[in-house]
């Protein structure tokens, strides 16, 4: 049964079309992920879908009397418990339970069989399930809602929603505001909800584990392939292949044709097949190859390499006030090492991060950093320190006052802020630029040690596939807290649980971490030949990625030296261009100056193109290697 239905749908913003033609369909049961560039209209489909807006074309056509499921925009607040809150968002219970009371006799009958029928006494039960997965223990749930932050009480807003089991399902970003934790909780729920779901997400792992189709929002319409986001990824891959192999080789026969035409157009004996070659390139179709936005950029400048180990906690307490969070933290951190932190939000994650960057010191035990070691961090917090009225430009002059504005631009490009945003206000930047500037600023001084607190929050897809390739090139350490397990999985070669007060190394990898999430006792009763299994497997996978960053670090190294060669030999021929801008260089007293400057032009110039293309050969071989 189909339970909405868009066909040609047509919706515009101002004097922009945001939805051009869109024809979609979602039946009874069927979960589909809804994914799009950013700006591309995904959260305006679902405003579109829930009756929020109105289209401007097409009809949406919706099943009778279908229940649609939302996260609300506004988070819960108020003095009711957790439970009651989750509870309350069953209109239906909650009505029958309260005419129950006052009820005569006659009607009881009536409430307690539908009261039954929609199982009202497991609802209290399934709700703490809810409320427990999404990180809510026991003691947690009977506190007011009042007593939480923002973030927490929209997994209340989420935990509402999930519990009312709808028969559509609309997510908008759910594991924006959840740990890693929850994330892997929300996997599996969603993968055995019994209704439809339409889930906007840039979570990879929840795209490939949780939804049975892909719906792509591009051009203002929609596309649909069967499978997850990994297979979606294929089947684009294989057809952006496909159109540019076939626009070569129209352009090859365009040309071909081009030419005879030119050659032969205005010759008596060839007229006749000139024209018909002229009508033959009319009907060619154009050359239509799908060329997407710049790709995203990311490239961190390479740090000094330290001795072993270049950071060392001994029987490390810290927290706050004199007060420990964590304890008995004994850990080392080498120049090689990529390591996430596990453990649900609360447990010190954030705290520990601060240590390490000395945001906090310790209370007790002893903490040994390597001499010239330096750490850049990034956390979603750091925004509030950003300047809104001032641009990317200015906030890294100032982080970087003896550096040349050459040099400031190229740190800012280094993140893709390009010269439009690096002179564009922060207040008018998006989400994923603002990140990208505290990347930028993280890593100005080329740190040994990098400590990222959820780096992917505002980036999408694309961003985060960059990000993940620029920080398996970089030669430092990386300590990352993060709820996407798809970066996880791809950085990390070393897994640190956070719990329990203390930090431990985990051994293991993040399918045995999901295990111990869904089955605690089984996991802690695994023999210990398994576990030695999967320590000698994450053993080799970190000698692996070493062996493969030492191969890669030269290749590197040149294309990073052709870069700043290049930066360098810019600043230098836009100083002569000034110069031989003035016209008081061409006075005769002056001749030599201005032949001189010239000379330097030109061997600027062909030092430029030979920089260009040693850039280019790194570049390549890089590419080849990896």
């Amino acid at each position: 049964m189909s339970l909405i239905a868009l066909r040609d749908v047509v919706l515009r913003v101002g004097t922009r079309t945001l939805i051009d033609g869109a024809t979609l369909t979602v039946q009874a049961g069927q979960r589909l992920g809804l994914v799009g560039r950013n700006g591309a209209g995904k959260s305006t489909l679902l405003a579109l879908i829930r009756g929020e807006l109105q289209p401007d074309g097409g009809e949406i056509r919706r099943a009778a009397r279908m229940r649609i499921g939302a996260v609300a925009q506004e988070a819960p607040s108020g003095d009711a418990s957790l439970l009651e809150e989750v509870l309350s968002a069953d209109a239906e219970r909650l009505a029958l339970l309260r005419e129950a009371e006052r009820a005569p006799a006659e009607r009881l009958a009536e409430l307690h069989e539908r009261l039954r029928t929609i199982a009202a006494d497991a609802a209290p039960a399934r709700a703490a399930a809810i409320l427990a997965g999404l990180g809510f223990d026991q003691s947690a749930q009977a506190r007011p809602v009042s007593s939480f932050s923002g973030g927490w009480r929209m997994r209340i807003a989420l935990a509402r929603t999930l519990f009312t089991e709808p028969d559509l399902l609309l997510l908008d970003e759910p594991t924006n505001h959840l740990d890693l934790e929850a994330t892997l909780w929300l996997e599996g729920w969603l993968a055995r909800f019994a209704g439809a779901a339409l889930v906007v997400s840039h979570d990879q792992d929840l795209l490939d584990r949780a939804v049975e189709a892909i719906a792509h929002l591009d051009k203002g319409r929609i596309s649909l392939t069967p499978g997850g986001f990994s297979e979606f990824v294929r089947i684009e891959t294989e057809r952006a292949l496909q159109e540019a192999r076939e626009a070569e080789r129209i352009a090859a026969r365009r040309a071909h044709m081009e030419a005879f035409v030119d050659r032969f157009r205005y010759k008596a004996s060839k007229a006749r097949q000139a024209q018909s070659r002229l009508k033959a390139l009319a009907r060619m179709p154009p050359i239509s190859v799908v060329a997407g936005p710049a790709p995203a950029r990311f490239d961190f400048p390479a740090p000094d390499p330290l001795p072993p180990p270049m950071l060392r906690l001994e029987n490390v307490a810290c927290g706050y006030d004199g007060r420990p969070v964590l304890k008995r933290l004994s850990l080392a951190i080498d120049s090689d090492d990529r390591i996430a932190l596990l453990g649900p939000n609360g447990n010190g994650k954030s705290t520990f991060a601060k240590l390490l960057v000395g945001r906090i010191a310790p209370l007790s035990g002893q903490m040994r950093r390597a001499g010239k070691l330096r750490v850049g961090y990034f956390a979603q917090h750091q925004e509030e320190e950003l300047e809104r009225g001032e641009n990317p430009i200015v906030h890294m002059a100032r982080a970087m006052p003896r550096a040349a504005p050459v040099a400031v631009r190229a740190q800012l490009a280094r993140f893709g802020l390009d010269a439009d945003r690096a002179e564009t206000e922060v207040a008018n930047l998006s989400g994923g630029e603002r990140a990208r500037l505290l990347l930028a600023l993280a890593t100005r001084d080329a740190p040994q040690l990098l400590v990222l607190d959820e780096p992917t929050n505002h980036l999408d897809i694309d961003a985060r596939d960059a990000l993940v390739r620029a920080l398996g090139e970089f030669s430092g350490a990386v300590v990352l807290i993060t709820h996407d397990p798809h970066v996880v999985s791809l950085i990390a070669d070393r897994l640190w649980l956070v719990a329990e007060a203390t930090v431990r190394p985990f051994e293991g990898d993040l399918e045995d971490y999901r295990a111990l999430l869904a089955a605690p006792a089984e996991t802690a009763g695994a023999s210990e030949q398994r576990l030695e299994r999967a320590r000698e497997a994450r053993r080799e996978e970190r000698r692996n990625r070493a062996e493969t960053r030492a191969r890669l670090a030269p290749l590197s190294r040149q294309a990073r030296t052709a870069e700043t060669e290049l930066a360098r030999l810019a600043a230098e021929r836009e100083a002569l261009r000034r110069r031989l801008e003035d016209p008081a260089l061409y006075a005769p007293e002056r001749a030599a100056e201005m032949i001189e400057a010239t000379r330097l032009l030109a061997e600027i110039e062909r030092a430029t193109t030979a920089a260009e293309a040693a850039w280019l050969a790194a570049h390549e071989a890089l590419e080849s290697a990896q």
